[in-house]
């Protein structure tokens, strides 16, 4: 499987430096993605406003065929990845490393959500996500499987997600992934992208939500 580090760097190379902006909100994480400046008058005085790239709405069919929307998920951090089922290379790490971090993540369980996007769903049907969920014993609460529309999937990967996703004949299973995790905060707006095949990369996820639960929610878990 491929994995794309290029989509990496450029993600990397979105990183961007709160300052000069009406926003005064303590940011603890970076934000990544595209942003806007706007210009406007206050007090008599010019202002910069930075406007950040949220993720769009969309809705899905998850893994019990009901329909979950991002509006369904609101008020928590999101910890995204893409793969399909019949994955023959990275997805079965990247999945059992998600399981790990769930697991370390308990105390959290009610700010957290785990979303699993397939790129694949021609073949990736709800039934089919029950049984990959039944195969990796995944009891998790707060972890949805998700399948619709392939294009637009992948667009969403891509464009908001910062993670590469497409079909490859040439790849292993027929689609080519980064094997990435996206971290995403309660407005939507990105905040970290992870290499979920490394145990190292997903230690450093699991301190990065703590953190950003605590000093930009006050919201602090037993651990």
């Amino acid at each position: 499987m491929k994995c794309f580090d290029k989509f990496w760097f450029i993600a990397l190379l979105g990183l961007l430096v709160v300052s000069c902006s009406e926003d005064q909100k303590v940011r603890v994480l970076p934000i990544m993605g595209h942003h806007d400046i706007h210009y406007k008058t206050v007090d008599g005085k010019e202002v910069v406003d930075s406007v950040y790239a949220t993720i769009p709405a969309f809705s899905y069919l998850n893994q019990d065929s009901v329909l979950v929307t991002s509006e369904s998920m609101k008020g928590k951090i999101w910890v995204a990845d893409f793969f399909f089922t019949n994955c023959p290379t990275i997805c079965p790490t990247m999945t059992t490393q998600l399981k790990r971090l769930q697991a370390m993540t308990k105390d959290l369980e009610s700010e957290i959500q785990f979303i699993s996007f397939s790129i694949d769903p021609r073949n990736d049907q709800p039934y089919q996500l029950r049984r990959f969920i039944k195969h990796h014993t995944i009891t998790a609460k707060n972890w949805q499987f998700l399948t619709g529309d392939e294009a637009e999937t992948h667009e969403l990967g891509v464009n908001n997600f910062l993670v590469h996703a497409a079909s490859d004949e040439e790849s292993p299973g027929g689609f080519a992934h980064s094997d990435a995790f996206t971290l995403v905060d309660k407005e939507g707006i990105v905040r970290g992208v992870y290499i979920g095949t490394d145990t190292q990369q997903v230690n450093q996820l699991e301190k990065d939500l703590r953190k950003l639960l605590k000093y930009e929610y006050g919201i602090d878990g037993t651990n």
